[in-house]
């Protein structure tokens, strides 16, 4: 059975293994032991000056899924907007309504908050993500693009940013 909670302190190692696996997805490696990742899983998501939150989705009591999001503002009519950062359904929930799910269970979550929009991104060579949001019928904006600076690599401000 399918469930969809918001993300309590106690969800922490299992968000970390659950993440471990979209990093492996991604092509990243190397993410450390459980227990630094589950203390960075509490700090991002539980601290008292926390800026993100997320909804988990579990199968009959396993984590299934979790869309990581925050709250962005202004957005349309000096509202605010819900910014899915992550949506990641773990290999064996795929196409059992997981996504759909949490996308719904995120839906909620906005208009409970009084969001004008929900947003959020993916990868251009994520086909499997854009066949899922077409299923969900939401039309991809063209209009905008996407910057990416990278902050904190020890070599003082990125390109562009010093000046």
């Amino acid at each position: 059975m399918l469930a969809v909670t918001p993300a309590e302190p106690g969800h922490a190692e299992a968000i970390a293994v659950l993440f471990e696996e979209m990093g492996e997805f991604y092509g990243a490696s190397g993410a450390g032991p459980l227990e630094q990742r589950a203390r960075q899983v509490r700090r991002v998501l539980f601290d008292d000056e926390r800026g993100m939150s997320a909804l988990l989705a579990w199968d009959d009591g396993q984590l299934a899924g979790a869309a990581v999001y925050t709250f962005l503002w202004p957005a349309s009519g000096f509202s605010q907007s819900l910014y899915l950062k992550e949506l990641y359904i773990g290999v064996a929930h795929r196409r059992k309504g997981v996504g759909k799910l949490l996308m719904d269970g995120l839906h909620e979550v906005a208009a409970r908050h009084g969001c004008s929009l929900m947003e959020w991104t993916t990868d251009d060579t994520n086909l499997g993500a854009q066949r899922f949001y077409a299923g969900l019928g939401v039309p991809v904006l063209t209009s905008k693009l996407f910057y990416r600076a990278e902050v904190g690599s020890g070599q003082g401000e990125p390109p562009g940013l010093a000046d």
